[in-house]
């Protein structure tokens, strides 16, 4: 797919991360996979990677969020790192009414959730997006990116 094409340190560390966060948490205990499509390995890694991106934002943890995102979305805008730009948004988030609530909601709903995977691609069938509009997956750095 060209994405391991002259992987880069920051690739390589990302990459690092990307693992390291998904083995942090196991995968929801139980959670039945019938309504879901790809392999159970599969859709236990989706799911683990949409934990771990709320698991970040329930904490404030803007570095941890952008652990979890491909990285066309990592990198810096207008002098602001990904991990500066998170803390702020998850700030902001956090302080709303009702922010916390909602992404305690979203991470109970992850563990029973469809989950469709089709070669590269996946997404998970929640109540509100992960991201903007989308909870789209992406098979990047030997796992599952969220991605726009």
């Amino acid at each position: 797919m060209g994405h391991n094409r002259g992987m880069s340190h920051r690739s390589r560390v990302a990459s690092l991360a990307c693992f390291t966060a998904l083995g942090a948490l196991s995968a929801p205990g139980g959670a039945s996979a019938a309504h879901s499509v790809g392999s159970r390995e599969q859709v236990e890694w989706v799911r683990r990677a949409a934990t771990n991106f709320v698991t970040a934002e329930l904490a404030g943890n803007g570095a941890g969020a952008c652990g979890i995102l491909d990285a066309s979305l990592r990198g810096t805008e207008h002098h602001r790192t990904c991990a500066q730009r998170w803390d702020a948004r998850l700030a902001s988030l956090l302080r709303a009414p009702g922010g916390r609530a909602r992404l305690r909601a979203q991470k109970h709903a992850i563990a029973t959730s469809a989950v469709i995977v089709r070669g590269y691609d996946a997404t998970i069938e929640l109540p509100t997006p992960l991201l903007d509009s989308s909870n789209r997956f992406v098979w990047s750095e030997n796992c599952w990116m969220l991605d726009r």
